[in-house]
Parts: C-alpha cells; structure tokens; sequence
C-alpha cells in the first residue's frame, strides 16, 4: 500500500472512530450486497435424535486449505440454528442449475423439509442431497456470535463433486452461469 493510501486509510479509520462516517442504513446494505453473485447451498445437520434438518444458505466460503477449513452463517432467529450449535457434524450440499425447487423447499418455515426429497446418509452420517454439484462433510470446530448470525466454522473431513453448473443467486434473483464456449 503505498504512503497516500495509507494515510487515507488511517484518516477514514479515525474519522470512522470518531462518528464521523456513521453505518450504512439495513436496506442500502442489502442492495449493496445483493449485486454479488454467490452460489446456492444447502446445510444439514441431525438433531439429538437422529432427525435431518437443513436450510439454505448462500454464506458459505473457503477460508483456509490447511487445514481445509469453510464457514456458514445462520441468522440467530432461525428456528433451527439450535441443531446446528448441538451437532459435532454438518454438511454443506452446492445446489446445481436444476436445483432452484430445493432452494426453495429448504429455505421455507416447514419443519418436513426433507420429505419428498432425495436424499442419503453420508460418512458423517450427516444428511446428503441427491444431484448436488458437492457434498462437504465437516466435523463442527467453533460457532461463533457475531451481529445477528452464528457463523459455524467446519473442517472438511469429506468431499466429492460431480460435472455441471452451480445454481446462482444474484440481485435477489436465481440465475445461471451461461458457456461462452
């Protein structure tokens, strides 16, 4: 970073302590961040008892490679983030382009998300869904509060993938990645 850069930045981090740039409003945030493209995914768990939950999610990413290390993020409200923090095991499945009906399905209030829905028990143990690009196991390493999700940290202990496109969420809409081939 060069010396002027630096200098800016250093005058907008005191400028920022002082008041002086207040916090974005919630809706110019969100306009804000819907202009970027993100995969679709969907996160399961078992609870105590051996029942598959799951919801989808788009805040998913890479953080680190050793160890193979991603995380999730789960609005606090959510009704069955509690699973989750409980269980040592969770599975992240990336939706393919066909998928947008089981976006929908596990993003909705039901509580029977997995009725209907094709599905098998991986390694973990932890739910898997048919006819995802990837499936992540990971073992649960740390949950963390921060703002108004829990942000679940996970080390891969299993992966596999398959050929096809991702299903794609931007600008709140679904779309699909098109070949320029």
């Amino acid at each position: 970073m060069s010396s002027k850069a630096a200098q800016q930045a250093e005058r907008l981090a005191d400028e920022t302590a002082q008041g002086v740039l207040s916090p974005v409003g919630s809706a110019v945030y969100r306009a804000a961040c819907a202009r970027f493209a993100t995969g679709v995914s969907v996160v399961t768990c078992l609870d105590a008892e051996g029942h598959p939950h799951g919801l989808t999610i788009n805040s998913f990413t890479s953080i680190s490679l050793e160890p193979p290390l991603i995380l999730v993020s789960i609005d606090l409200s959510h009704a069955i983030l509690g699973h989750f923090l409980k269980c040592p095991w969770f599975a992240v499945n990336v939706l393919s382009e066909d998928q947008e009906r089981i976006s929908h399905r596990f993003s909705s209030v039901s509580e029977n998300r997995f009725n209907d829905v094709d599905w098998q028990t991986g390694e973990s143990g932890m739910p898997l869904l048919a006819g995802t690009l990837a499936h992540l196991e990971c073992s649960a390493v740390r949950h963390i509060e921060i703002g108004d999700h829990a942000v679940l940290i996970g080390e891969v202990r299993r992966a596999s993938h398959s050929e096809g496109k991702p299903l794609i969420y931007f600008n709140r809409c679904y779309r699909s990645l098109r070949d320029n081939e």
